[in-house]
């Protein structure tokens, strides 16, 4: 009988000039790639203008990665940051966070709207955030892939035992085990593709791109709930979150769940926009 996984993925797939290609790095650009062939056809389904995927695209790339790099500057590690700015820019050495991520992505959409589509922010969140659900859930089998960002030791029989010292490893020394431990990344990753599955069909089968904001306040209540309940099993990621009940992920996550119950409140007492998925090219 399994009593645990032993995990001894490197997170490298090869080297191409000194330059290693990461499973985190893959699998964060398979995300946007599959991302925006649901974006595409979303878009062609409701008729939006030539160009409109393109710019929607674009804007998510650039906030996405500025806004979840500022993120963890800001609310994981201010104090070296502030002290070392520069270290800021150094992107390829680690370092994201996905609240940062979700505000910059709501910028960006609200910039977006008044620039290229000139309507409600909401017709734009609502068909954003379906492949972002499935983006989500690549990029935490990214980080089961670096071994990192795992949960409490456990005694389920699926428990997994990651490298401690990957770096050292990686460099040929004999790895250090963790004791057996929730695979956090896994439980999330489900939970992302589960509700990207779901906003697939409330999109395709229920017609809710009709009701502005519903589709987006049930992507911010079940991508960030479920965040916010299995960071109770996860290890803190930084020192200082040792002494605090909720942790920084979890504070971080609870007015992107109220605003979520919001919108879905806000989008059923409104009437539906059946103009809201029709447009036509001009």
């Amino acid at each position: 009988m399994l009593d645990f996984i032993t995990w001894t993925a490197d997170p490298a797939i090869f080297s191409i000039f000194s330059r290693e290609i990461r499973w985190y790095g893959l699998f964060f650009a398979i995300g946007f790639l599959i991302g925006y062939q649901i974006e595409d056809k979303i878009f062609k389904h409701d008729k939006a203008p030539e160009g409109w995927v393109d710019k929607i695209f674009i804007y998510t790339i650039i906030a996405t990665v500025i806004g979840a790099r500022l993120g963890h500057c800001l609310f994981y590690g201010w104090d070296y940051y502030s002290q070392h700015p520069i270290e800021i820019l150094k992107i390829w050495e680690g370092g994201l966070a996905s609240h940062g991520g979700a505000i910059g992505i709501i910028i960006a959409i609200l910039i977006y709207s008044k620039k290229v589509t000139h309507k409600n922010p909401l017709w734009a969140f609502d068909r954003l955030v379906i492949p972002t659900a499935l983006v989500g859930a690549l990029i935490r089998m990214g980080n089961l892939m670096n071994h990192e960002i795992y949960g409490h030791p456990t005694h389920l029989p699926w428990g997994f035992r990651f490298i401690e010292n990957i770096t050292a490893w990686r460099q040929g020394m004999e790895p250090i085990f963790s004791a057996p431990s929730h695979p956090t990344q896994i439980y999330e990753a489900l939970c992302y593709f589960i509700i990207f599955l779901l906003l697939m069909y409330m999109y395709w089968k229920k017609n809710a791109g009709q009701r502005q904001g519903l589709i987006f306040g049930v992507f911010l209540v079940g991508v960030f709930f479920s965040r916010f309940c299995i960071e109770f099993l996860k290890n803190n990621q930084e020192e200082f979150e040792e002494n605090m009940i909720l942790n920084m992920g979890q504070l971080l996550s609870i007015p992107f769940v109220i605003f979520g119950i919001y919108l879905i409140i806000r989008s059923l007492k409104h009437p539906i926009d059946t103009g809201a998925i029709i447009y036509k090219k001009h």
